[in-house]
């Protein structure tokens, strides 16, 4: 006899900021009970106000099946550890998170803390074993997260993970969120797929434009 598997309608969302806001706004729209966690609840007075929910990382770390890591790369590690052990055991958690240094850009290069052969996420899961880590929404801005509208079709969501569960149930999340979703593979995906953010911020450094996403065009084989 099959086990039916758990319905995913919890989020929690761990930031404050846009990218954080954007996502959250995103999973209330497409029907998903939403909480988002930051460290300082005054933030979002704005989200409660509209009859949203809000609370500490702790808090909305145990109130999601799914939890949304949407908060500076370099305080990541930090705020999952506020969060008690138990409530990250099992755990889908989407890395949005890039690992930027605080250094300026290069001729609209964007410097990283980390080195080629080791992603952020790599650490984040080696830092939290229990937890099932996916990178996504990573390589993309926040303006186009949810639902974006390109005239040439859906672009791709890269996506990364240790475990094809978690990625399955990633990968329904952004097909909900207008996306086409490609696997590359294990956690080490990762650090082919953070350095994409580099990519894509070079057209706005450089030249103010900041309207676009990757696709991955395929031959059809006969």
């Amino acid at each position: 006899m099959q086990t039916k598997q758990k319905e995913i309608k919890k989020i929690g969302v761990l930031g404050s900021g846009v990218v954080a806001k954007t996502l959250a706004e995103g999973f209330k729209k497409h029907g998903y009970d939403v909480m988002m966690g930051t460290r300082y609840v005054d933030k979002l007075k704005n989200w409660t106000e509209a009859g949203n929910k809000a609370g500490t990382f702790k808090e909305a770390g145990k109130f999601g099946d799914i939890l949304v890591l949407a908060v500076k790369g370099s305080a990541a590690e930090n705020v999952l550890g506020v969060i008690d052990d138990r409530d990250l055991q099992g755990k889908i958690i989407i890395d949005t998170t890039n690992p930027i240094a605080d250094e300026q850009p290069v001729n609209g290069v964007i410097k990283f803390f980390t080195e080629l052969n080791f992603s952020h996420m790599e650490k984040l899961q080696r830092a939290y074993p229990e937890a099932k880590f996916v990178k996504a929404f990573s390589c993309v801005g926040n303006a186009f997260m949810v639902n974006p509208d390109f005239e040439d079709g859906k672009p791709t969501m890269f996506i990364a993970g240790d475990s094809d569960e978690a990625k399955q149930k990633v990968t329904e999340v952004l097909e909900k969120f207008g996306w086409e979703v490609e696997d590359m593979g294990k956690a080490e995906g990762a650090r082919a797929i953070e350095p994409l953010a580099m990519l894509w911020c070079i057209p706005g450094i450089v030249k103010n434009q900041w309207n676009h996403a990757f696709k991955l065009l395929k031959k059809k084989v006969e």
